[in-house]
């Protein structure tokens, strides 16, 4: 993918007003997802590529009224569909980009990122710029509310070998961006890749 976004910009921007209603029984996946990052009262924790804010309200239980969550999205028409949807009020919401984030680095306690490996201009780099905002011991989830070959097959396609999420890709793309691969899931039903930022 260029580094030109407009192409994400618009595949989103054109599936922002429908898109829960598109995957209405994600909800306890995006939950169980949060629920492996082993967050704690007062973490600090990024939704990176947020779309519509699904993770929000399970990041925000999870980390409590003392704890911070942040939302970063590319596309404006996804955020505005949070806030429609109310998880404007789970999280703060920004319009950024993730190969350039508007953070401090070492700032957050974790990440998390839904779908979003795929739509990486340049996955090694931007992998190290969410370790660059996570502290020494900070958590990565990259989560998927269906497996790889789930996925694949709803877009009429095979699991190819270059997959940047199958496992043997996955583990050496993340170990050269500063992350530790900890933990590794793909069933139909989720896929969900946990690591730990080294340092």
């Amino acid at each position: 993918m260029s580094e030109d976004h407009t192409h994400v910009r618009d595949f989103f921007t054109a599936r922002a007003a429908d898109w829960d209603s598109r995957f209405p029984d994600d909800g306890p996946a995006y939950a169980a997802a949060v629920a492996g990052l082993g967050l704690r009262e007062g973490d600090r924790v990024l939704d990176a590529g947020c779309g519509t804010g699904r993770a929000l309200p399970p990041l925000r239980a999870a980390v409590g009224p003392s704890g911070a969550v942040l939302g970063v999205d590319l596309t404006l028409a996804m955020l505005e569909a949070a806030v429609r949807a109310g998880r404007g009020r789970d999280g703060r919401l920004l319009l950024a980009d993730v190969a350039a984030l508007p953070l401090r680095s070492g700032s957050l306690d974790a990440v998390f990122a839904a779908g979003l490996i795929a739509h990486l201009p340049r996955p090694a780099e931007n992998l190290r710029e969410l370790a660059r905002v996570v502290r020494p011991g900070g958590v990565l989830a990259l989560f998927h509310p269906i497996g790889r070959a789930a996925l694949a097959a709803r877009h009429g396609r095979q699991i190819t070998p270059d997959d940047l999420r199958a496992e043997g890709n996955l583990g050496p793309l993340l170990a050269g961006a500063g992350w530790r691969m900890t933990s590794y899931v793909d069933e139909d039903a989720r896929f969900l890749a946990l690591a730990v930022r080294e340092g």
